[in-house]
């Protein structure tokens, strides 16, 4: 995998840390998911660069970024994510949001077309029932309960994440990823998350209906969909029918299936499949 550089920028009166990966092609603006940080996209944007210019944010308190007190939700995302493109004077970016990365990307698509390229869903995006959803957080469960807590060490923390079920398998990206987001703290270390930061993105989550920015995305849009549960069978965040209305609502759209995925793997390791859709997509 190829490094990324590591900057800053300007988000709506937060500090935003970004991963970069240099490139000479379309602009690619990458957002991470609920509890994840900007590391999460160097399998991905490796084979992206140099192609392409891939910049990974934290999103506020996640990472490196700033922590606010509070202001936790696709609101104040958008308005970070609108202010980081000012401040690096980028006009229109490609935008490729994972999980709740991909909810941010469809609000942000529909109320500022003029900014976005086009656009790329990675397993999240879709309109879930209320059981859907449970059984969406109750398969993230063990990435949730991280959070808060101190471990004596590092290894203690990895120790912990290399039960998580979701995880076909463990590899150095993963390493480096869990190594980002960690602080020392009396007793050991722990994530830089506060869990108080995640409700409130939760709360704030729920209260969104993302369906109703379907149609107003107006540019090209890929959905990238795995295919397999995280803990069970049946806890996908793009269950058969909710990907299919998506692409039925949103005017230019498209999804494929990047089968003997889960929501973890389909971009924490390598896939062809996944690989050749999005640089298709792009070229496209």
């Amino acid at each position: 995998m190829t490094e990324p550089i590591m900057t800053t920028a300007a988000g709506h009166g937060v500090k935003i840390q970004l991963a970069q990966w240099d490139g000479n092609g379309k602009p690619i603006l990458c957002i991470h998911g609920i509890t994840a940080n900007c590391r999460c996209w160097d399998v991905i944007a490796s084979g992206l660069s140099p192609a392409h210019r891939v910049m990974a944010m934290d999103l506020r308190g996640r990472g490196l970024s700033d922590r606010p007190g509070s202001g936790y939700s696709i609101a104040h995302h958008c308005q970070d994510i609108l202010a980081l493109l000012d401040d690096l004077h980028i006009e229109k970016a490609v935008i490729m949001g994972h999980s709740l990365g991909a909810f941010i990307s469809v609000v942000f698509g529909a109320e500022n077309s003029e900014r976005v390229d086009r656009i790329i869903l990675v397993d999240g995006g879709g309109k879930l029932s209320a059981v859907q959803m449970a059984k969406v957080f109750q398969g993230i469960k063990p990435s949730l309960d991280r959070l808060g807590r101190v471990f004596p060490s590092f290894k203690g923390y990895l120790d912990l994440m290399k039960t998580a079920p979701f995880f076909k398998s463990w590899t150095p990206a993963l390493e480096t990823y869990y190594r980002y987001e960690i602080e020392a703290v009396d007793g050991g270390v722990r994530s830089r998350i506060d869990p108080a930061h995640i409700q409130e993105e939760r709360e704030n989550l729920g209260k969104v209906d993302v369906s109703r920015f379907y149609e107003g995305i107006s540019c090209p849009a890929l959905i990238l969909r795995a295919t397999e549960g995280m803990v069970a069978e049946d806890d996908l965040l793009l269950p058969q029918d909710v990907v299919e209305t998506m692409v039925r609502r949103i005017p230019h759209a498209r999804y494929v299936d990047i089968p003997g995925t889960n929501h973890y793997s389909i971009v924490f390791e390598q896939n062809e499949i996944r690989d050749r859709a999005v640089l298709g997509f792009l070229a496209g």
